[in-house]
């Protein structure tokens, strides 16, 4: 299913959690891997829509938005006042008619292991944009939330699939891993998934149909940029074939 929008629409999908279960530990999403996809895709002249499950004022992981993990991207964001009222004002995902959008596009953080990953109606909304081909595209933990997706045929769509994600190692490094509800890279794995990654916080993309995903927080602008240029790609099509 295309859409036939003129004006392509990207729906991104935020977290609503800001703690890491009973660790106490403050989390939300991580910050570039929002500003980034916002810029570089309503700069293409496409609309991007923020929502989350709750709805209102989608949490940023605070370690994100402080350096050496800020970015061009961020300090952008953060001195945006329209920007900053789209992300404190989340549509609720569940109001939102998904069919009228051409891309989903989830960033990463750790709140999305608590809530989007286990969340059926999201599970349901990934399966709907794949068989009705249009692209999905997931950076960092984002890919974590295939975990439990599956094809109408039963088949877990991840299996024989190529694709990447935050590391084991990555939440090694930072110390994080004991804290998480399940590991991203294992439980892929597990599912059929043709897992690869590159060097702690190196950008890696891999794109297998419509599944493009990216690694970790500096894979956020590449990914956005590579879903850019497929829908204007599709915008040139559709163009042409009218």
């Amino acid at each position: 299913m295309k859409t036939g929008n003129k004006q392509k629409r990207v729906l991104l999908i935020m977290s609503s959690v800001d703690e890491m279960g009973i660790s106490g530990k403050q989390t939300g999403t991580w910050f570039t891997e929002v500003a980034a996809p916002y810029y570089i895709l309503t700069e293409a002249g496409f609309e991007v829509v923020f929502a989350s499950p709750e709805g209102g004022d989608a949490p940023i992981d605070l370690l994100s938005m402080k350096e050496p993990f800020t970015t061009e991207y961020t300090e952008r964001f953060v001195n945006d006042p329209i920007a900053n009222y789209a992300v404190s004002h989340s549509r609720k995902l569940r109001s939102i008619d998904y069919d009228t959008f051409d891309s989903v596009f989830f960033p990463g953080g750790y709140g999305l292991l608590w809530d989007l990953a286990s969340d059926s109606h999201v599970v349901k909304l990934i399966r709907d944009f794949y068989e009705s081909d249009r692209p999905i595209a997931m950076v960092c933990h984002g890919p974590a939330i295939l975990r439990d997706v599956k094809k109408s045929n039963g088949e877990y769509l991840v299996k024989g699939v190529n694709l990447t994600g935050f590391k084991n190692d990555e939440d090694s490094e930072i110390e994080l891993l004991h804290h998480l509800i399940f590991s991203l890279e294992d439980e892929l794995k597990l599912r059929g998934a043709k897992y690869s990654s590159t060097t702690n916080w190196e950008p890696h993309v891999v794109e297998d149909g419509l599944l493009m995903t990216g690694q970790s927080p500096a894979s956020a602008a590449p990914l956005a940029i590579a879903l850019r240029d497929r829908l204007l790609a599709d915008t040139e099509v559709l163009a042409a074939a009218e």
